[in-house]
């Protein structure tokens, strides 16, 4: 249980040292005082960022990031370095996070469904619910769930106080870049066109917290959960955010163009028909630079709008009773693994910032454990003092935001649709897919991903011992599960993508 900084205990050897002129009403009172301060209750600031990868300063994704309002948040807490989700796509790593469930338990891999019309979740109690229930004014903006959570009876059942819905907000008449392969989706844009700033969805959602913090009432500890939509797509942002970044080949990742020969066809199907453009796609319509500028411009705006908040929270005037959280539901590619988009088990894609700071936190830790989302649940209820549950599959980071260089065996798991599954330990990636391929990769000389070792028959007793932690449970998908959805029947070596079967000499759409 949290206490504060001056005990009771404290104040009574103070006053009976010999403090003159002190009475013994003034001892009770000052007594009482801090008796009422060490149980008050710490405040949550719940920051989420979608589709944002490592591509922030101080985790080094890449070199030009520009993002100095989560670098020094990071500096005033602690940072996880290596820190993954527990799916590569909005949805079910959202559902995993907030239920405190693995997606390989839920069966909720997909875009659908929505958690609450699946029967065994219906009345799960989420993380904002469990806070509500200990006393938390709980308060949402943006984007937190995936969707919405339906009419206003519904959506008061998983937050009392709903602020804009945010998202994309201004747009250009017709799309940037034409007409993009796999459905001429209209998401899929980037670039910059005439619009002001507070236009954005993103911007408006910064403005409504800010304005929840400056009026919250001192007695009531609050949840208040913010979620930017940028960067995904459409990657818009105004001119003074591209101005940070050059236009030139520097602003490109680092790639092997033969990179998936030694990957198994398999990884494939992860990602079989999408309307995110392959590299080859993007670099042959001259668009690989300008997505890339897009997507770090766009970076630098979200960092930009979480800095309001930050420093809303620092003139709040509880700054020392509030904790900060930061945290994406997944990566993105920008032409690794000849991709652009989620949806793989491969760091790109799993990788995401994570970042605590405020009461409990030491500042200026850099934890290179690995660590999942799955984790924040446990983490906030011990950082608060609030009731622990015992059907959480996540573990407390507590250990680890005192003490960044602090054991942890468990590595961190990704899962992507039944029996595809990531491990990632401190040193080695090992990937399984459903129809048993395997890909190994050594993060101290391979940090790319770019050689698969799971062939090497000198890894073989490694392979075993990373298998280990693939999930004992590993669900079909739920009812009503749809969007981006694959399973394979082994007996039949068939995979089916969204309804339509996949065959071993079915050519890789393009």
């Amino acid at each position: 249980m949290p206490t504060s900084f001056f005990r009771p205990d404290q104040s009574l050897r103070l006053v009976f040292a010999g403090i003159a002129g002190m009475t013994l009403t003034l001892v009770l009172a000052v007594t009482q005082s801090t008796a009422a301060e060490s149980t008050r209750k710490f405040n949550v600031v719940f920051i989420a960022i979608d589709d944002q990868n490592d591509w922030i300063g101080h985790l080094d994704g890449h070199p030009l990031a520009r993002t100095p309002h989560l670098d020094r948040l990071a500096e005033r807490g602690t940072t996880f370095l290596n820190a993954h989700c527990q799916a590569p796509l909005c949805n079910p790593s959202r559902t995993s996070l907030l239920l405190g469930l693995r997606p390989s338990t839920t069966g909720i891999y997909g875009l659908a469904p929505w958690f609450r019309t699946v029967d065994g979740l219906r009345h799960r109690v989420t993380l904002p619910q469990h806070f509500h229930a200990h006393g938390y004014r709980t308060l949402t903006a943006g984007k937190i769930f995936h969707g919405g959570a339906g009419n206003a009876a519904a959506r008061a059942e998983e937050f009392d106080v709903w602020g804009p819905a945010g998202g994309i907000g201004a747009v250009p008449p017709q799309k940037l870049v034409g007409e993009t392969p796999m459905g001429n989706h209209p998401l899929m844009d980037w670039g910059c066109f005439p619009h002001r700033d507070e236009d954005k969805g993103d911007y408006q959602v910064a403005s409504w917290a800010v304005e929840q913090i400056r009026g919250a009432d001192p007695q009531q500890p609050f949840f208040l959960a913010a979620g930017f939509f940028l960067p995904h797509v459409p990657c818009y942002a105004t001119q003074r955010w591209f101005d940070l970044f050059p236009d030139d080949d520097r602003l490109l990742p680092p790639i092997k163009h033969d990179d998936r020969l030694d990957v198994p066809r398999f990884a494939w199907y992860l990602h079989w028909r999408l309307p995110e453009p392959r590299l080859g796609w993007i670099r042959e319509n001259q668009q690989w630079r300008q997505l890339t500028r897009s997507y770090l411009a766009c970076t630098s705006f979200v960092d930009a709008q979480i800095g309001r908040i930050i420093d809303a929270v620092d003139e709040s005037g509880f700054a020392d009773r509030t904790i900060i959280l930061v945290w994406s539901d997944h990566g993105w590619h920008l032409g690794e693994k000849e991709i652009t988009g989620k949806n793989s088990l491969w760091e790109r894609s799993t990788r995401v910032p994570l970042i605590f700071a405020g009461p409990g936190v030491s500042r200026g830790g850099r934890c290179t454990r690995p660590v999942e989302l799955l984790d924040i649940y446990p983490t906030l209820l011990e950082l608060c003092g609030i009731a622990s549950r015992d059907d959480l599959e996540g573990i407390s980071l507590g250990p680890l935001l005192r003490n960044a260089s602090a054991a942890r065996e468990r590595p961190a798991v990704t899962s992507h649709n039944p029996g595809n599954h990531s491990v990632r330990s401190e040193r080695w990636r090992y990937i399984r897919y459903a129809d048993a391929s395997e890909e190994l990769y050594d993060h101290d000389s391979d940090p790319h991903e770019w050689s698969n070792r799971a062939s090497d028959v000198g890894f073989a007793d490694l392979k075993i011992d990373l298998r280990r932690w693939l999930p004992a449970i590993d669900a079909r998908p739920a009812p009503g599960s749809a969007q981006r959805v694959l399973v394979y029947d082994r007996s039949s070596d068939e995979a089916n993508w969204e309804g339509e079967p996949i065959h071993r000499t079915d050519p890789i759409p393009k």
